[in-house]
């Protein structure tokens, strides 16, 4: 029995340490304006381009476009998504100044990725700021991506290490 139970201690170790890691999420890989640059006229479009594939649905991703005061400039609607790309239209913007890109995405291994990008307008624009939109992206969020991978790696370890040795104590009585 105590083999028995050595054996699986030993298998149970070699699945765990021989395991794939888990999925990598998506990067940002490019962007349309770029990050930090300085534009005359705003863009009608945000395009971000990432490393993998971006899982699409209604209300599951969104691009915001905001100015220093708060006011939004993205078009109503989800983002287009194709491929590795996610687009979304932008509204004719207000005064010069920095604007952030805010996006959130599902990526490719289910889990949702946000950051931001910064770009300045160099002249004043024609348009308005707006209300910001149910779905509006923020950089930060504050949501996190989950419990890394190794939490529940230590835990199922430390789970079967204990079943081992509660075995290997508890069945020693004999009448």
């Amino acid at each position: 029995m105590k083999r028995a139970l050595i054996a699986f201690l030993f298998a149970g170790a070699a699945v765990l340490v021989t395991a794939a890691p888990a999925a990598a999420h998506n990067a940002l890989i490019g962007s349309d304006p770029k990050d930090k640059s300085s534009l005359e006229v705003g863009p009608s479009t945000v395009t971000l381009t990432f490393d993998q594939d971006v899982q699409g649905g209604q209300g599951i991703n969104a691009i915001s476009v905001v100015d220093s005061n708060g006011g939004h400039y993205e078009a109503a609607g989800d983002p287009t998504i194709k491929d590795t790309a996610v687009s979304a239209k932008v509204n004719a913007l207000g005064k010069a100044g920095e604007y952030k890109i805010g996006y959130r995405i599902l990526s490719a291994d289910g889990h949702p990725v946000s950051g931001e990008l910064t770009f300045t307008l160099t002249k004043d624009g024609t348009g308005t700021p707006t209300a910001a939109p149910n779905n509006a992206a923020s950089g930060d969020s504050g949501s996190g991506d989950g419990l890394p991978i190794w939490v529940w790696i230590a835990g199922a370890v430390v789970l079967l290490g204990g079943g081992v040795f509660f075995a290997l104590r508890g069945g020693g009585a004999k009448a």
